[in-house]
């Protein structure tokens, strides 16, 4: 595309500035990183994200709270169990390439490029072709 005939985009009002910034002070705990990373191809108990992210429960509950209010979770009750998920497909690929730029700041191929597994790439949600 030619930059000179792209329209300029136009000025973000300041509620929404807000909630951009208030989504990125949720990314800026590394727990909370670690907990939508791990969300980001399933749905997984408070337990089970417990033992992914090395933290107790009620530490993982809190942080899940936050991301709850944030809009970036939700939840879903089963019994006495309740599982998260990513709320939408935008937050996913927030988390995806939130991931995927970080893996370019180091030495090489970034493993999301050479398929090695340490990164992988998701599978196609019904996204839209770009």
């Amino acid at each position: 595309m030619n930059a000179d005939s792209e329209q300029p985009r136009l000025p973000l009002a300041e509620d929404q500035v807000g909630l951009v910034v208030e989504v990125f002070r949720m990314l800026a705990e590394p727990t909370r990183v670690q907990l939508l990373w791990a969300l980001v191809d399933r749905e997984l108990s408070v337990n089970d994200l417990a033992g992914a992210v090395g933290k107790p429960a009620p530490s993982v509950s809190q942080h899940l709270a936050k991301l709850r209010m944030a809009r970036l979770v939700r939840p879903r009750r089963a019994g006495t169990t309740i599982f998260y998920s990513l709320e939408n497909e935008h937050v996913r690929q927030l988390v995806v390439d939130a991931v995927y730029n970080a893996e370019h700041a180091g030495p090489g191929v970034p493993p999301h490029h050479r398929g090695d597994g340490a990164v992988f790439e998701l599978p196609n949600r019904n996204r839209a072709a770009r």
